[in-house]
């Protein structure tokens, strides 16, 4: 009898023991399962901004819909100005949402001789007439032959518009895509510039070495030059042909 209730006893206590350690197993589990969801959502996730079939999402900067300039060709936006343009006609293209600390990733490709660009921070507002008035811009050029490449490496491809000039000139052949990773983060007051897989330029954001840098460019004077740190991300219309493709995002 004695006998019988020791191994009832210890039959008890090892069940009891299993359960624990199961429970145990499945909190350690969804421990595991919440801090990687958490590092996922710490990371972001690319959001796609043109999937190369539809421009949901974009319109032209203060106007409704998107300009014809703007068609789609082989999977890119591709923008072909026309040669006369309507007085006060401007075909710059805008995202619908706004972003303020992000990564932005894409691929342009520039016309022979063509000028264009990228900007953010992009306040659209009928008493700002272009883009540009509000937010910084990485230029997007023809090194060789477009005239503005003459006016200092600051006006080159991937620079930060007059403000900071890329470290090497890495842009491809005239008719190839270059792949442009922009990233903004106020958090960090950092920004940078990644062109066909190599950094080439780095600058402060939101800060006194921001406000520096801008005092010494031609934006120095203008009030709302980049003091947005919320706006829309836009494709600039320079009256050169441009295309653009792969375009995704990832909020940080």
């Amino acid at each position: 009898m004695k006998k019988c209730l020791l191994f009832l006893i210890l039959a008890i206590c090892f069940a009891g023991c299993k359960e624990k350690t199961e429970k145990m197993g499945d909190a350690t589990a969804n421990t595991e399962m919440e801090e990687t969801e958490m590092e996922k959502n710490k990371e972001g996730k690319w959001i796609v901004l043109f999937d190369g079939s539809s421009m949901n999402g974009w319109k032209a900067y203060n106007g409704e819909g998107v300009p014809e300039a703007w068609t789609i060709e082989d999977g890119a936006m591709v923008l072909n100005p026309p040669k006369t343009r309507p007085e006060g006609a401007n075909y710059n293209l805008v995202t619908e949402n706004e972003y303020k600390d992000f990564v932005l990733s894409l691929e342009w490709r520039i016309s022979e001789g063509g000028n264009s660009g990228i900007m953010w921070g992009i306040s659209e507002d009928k008493k700002f007439s272009e883009p540009y008035e509000t937010g910084p811009e990485i230029q997007v050029l023809d090194n060789d032959k477009h005239p503005d490449a003459k006016n200092g490496t600051t006006h080159q491809a991937g620079s930060l518009y007059d403000m900071v000039a890329p470290s090497v000139d890495n842009t491809k052949e005239i008719g190839e895509w270059n792949t442009c990773i922009i990233t903004v983060d106020h958090k960090s007051e950092a920004g940078s510039v990644v062109l066909n897989g190599e950094e080439v330029v780095t600058f402060p954001l939101g800060n006194d070495m921001w406000d520096v840098m801008v005092s010494k460019s031609k934006f120095a004077d203008w009030e709302n030059f980049g003091k947005f740190s919320t706006g829309k991300i836009g494709l600039q219309d320079h009256g050169d042909q441009v295309a653009f493709r792969n375009i995704k995002i990832k909020e940080l």
